[in-house]
């Protein structure tokens, strides 16, 4: 059984049909939605690299996967998005009370599968956990006041990309090899290798989010957009444009009046003009590399680092 089928597989098995069902359901529909389960399968695909049992790892990839999940009802909220893996939002189904009730009731239910490790690693596993969620809440601040800076540099935006997505990949990875007893140089070489494919991740997300397919994305395209959200695709346009064509950007960013898609459609054609995508895609495979790089430092067969390589190249194609 593969890391994804076993994660998909005890998902499964968490009971949230209980009262009060407005708590709970949403909890369920937001799990049952399927979604890569990336995370959680991080954990259990470390966890086998150095042997580990999965039954041990188990509490903390579900962990990991119940968080994931609390922290995109939030952002739902926040962002304000009507559409999540194919289906309405938390907040649009139900509304925004329950969305960030539920929400509230997942951190804490991650606590509790956390509370189920054996006790002599749970101190190490917080310990990590809590860094992990910390920093995603500081990527998520950085992320809103961003929305309303003009200063901010594509170096400012992948610090921010860090926290908000790719240490949680990278927790994931070092938390299974902790549990599984890896040593704390493979733990830190699995650690960069989560942060720079969680970089690529989201430089791919931004790619999507203008060229995407919205059925198999799994959301509405063009968001960011709509949102003046500062990504590497929109701060690279501006590093490209010259006076005119970067006044025309924000002149048309800032037209209220302006039909969404018509906008997306003005944008994204600059965009064009000036080879965002593929300065966007140069640098995603560079971290793509990186990544790999890492994996190296583990001194592993490479039959055993087969599905992390994979994982790595496949990146660079995803659509969803």
């Amino acid at each position: 059984m593969t890391a994804f089928e076993y994660i998909a597989q005890n998902i499964s098995f968490l009971n949230w049909k209980k009262e009060p069902f407005g708590l709970y359901e949403p909890i369920e529909y937001t799990l049952s939605a399927g979604g890569k389960r990336l995370r959680p399968a991080l954990a259990v695909i470390a966890s086998d690299l150095f042997g580990g049992k999965r039954e041990e790892v188990l509490p903390a990839a579900l962990a990991l996967e119940v968080f994931h999940n609390f922290t995109l009802l939030h952002d739902d909220v926040m962002d304000k998005a009507p559409v999540r893996r194919g289906r309405p939002t938390v907040h649009i189904r139900w509304n925004e009370n329950t969305a960030i009730l539920s929400g509230d009731q997942m951190l804490i239910e991650a606590y509790k599968l956390l509370s189920q490790l054996r006790v002599d690693i749970q101190p190490q596993v917080l310990r990590l956990f809590n860094k992990m969620a910390t920093e995603i809440c500081e990527g998520q601040q950085y992320d809103v006041d961003f929305e309303t800076r003009d200063d901010i540099t594509i170096n400012d935006y992948l610090m921010m990309i860090r926290l908000k997505t790719s240490v949680l990949l990278a927790n994931a990875l070092q938390t299974g090899a902790l549990i599984a007893g890896a040593d704390e140089t493979a733990q830190q070489a699995l650690y960069e290798y989560g942060i720079n494919i969680g970089l690529a991740f989201q430089l791919q997300d931004d790619i999507l989010d203008v060229y995407g397919n919205p059925e198999t994305f799994g959301k509405a395209v063009g968001g960011d957009i709509l949102a003046d959200k500062k990504t590497y695709m929109l701060l690279t346009a501006y590093a490209l444009a010259d006076n005119r064509q970067g006044a025309e950007l924000k002149a048309i960013l800032a037209d209220n009046s302006m039909k969404p898609q018509a906008k997306i459609a003005a944008v994204t054609h600059i965009y064009n003009v000036l080879g965002v995508r593929e300065k966007c895609e140069e640098v995603m495979r560079a971290y793509t590399t990186k990544a790999l790089a890492e994996l190296e430092k583990l001194n592993l067969p490479d039959d055993k680092l087969q599905t992390l390589t994979a994982l790595a190249e496949h990146l660079l194609e995803r659509k969803e």
